[in-house]
């Protein structure tokens, strides 16, 4: 991926080949399209792999949950939780495990978490998205 050459009038970002990375391309009730495939469960979106997460609702959120995330390289610096329609209060201590991992967390509602997951990709930063379908 290359970026635009910056001109003085250009305010636009970078954007990733949907071919070499998982680019969340729509959401919307009970699916997500990421890349050229259509999803309809809750999912881990890293940059170069999309997987099933195994979670209903985004309450489940644990650690152990996340066990996909150990096998990304470069790892994983932050996680971008996309709660389904509205955001939800993570515990204090499993903000502090999940710290202690190496991750920090933003935790917002899902059509949030997407385009946040999009920009801090198209950025290049060692970004994953755990989503719950609207």
């Amino acid at each position: 991926m290359k970026p635009p050459a910056p001109g003085p009038l250009d305010k636009s970002l970078p954007a990733p080949d949907p071919a070499q990375v998982q680019v969340i391309r729509t959401y919307g009730p009970g699916r997500f399209l990421i890349s050229d495939r259509e999803w309809r469960e809750p999912v881990l979106v890293m940059p170069t792999l999309t997987v099933p997460w195994a979670v209903r609702r985004a309450e489940e959120l644990s650690l152990p949950s996340l066990a996909s995330l150990a096998d990304v390289r470069p790892p994983t610096e932050l996680l971008v939780l996309g709660c389904g329609a509205r955001a939800i209060l993570v515990p204090p201590a499993l903000r502090a495990e999940l710290k202690g991992a190496g991750l920090a967390l933003e935790v917002v509602d899902t059509g949030s978490a997407c385009r946040i997951y999009n920009v801090l990709l198209a950025e290049g930063r060692r970004v994953a998205a755990a989503l719950v379908p609207l």
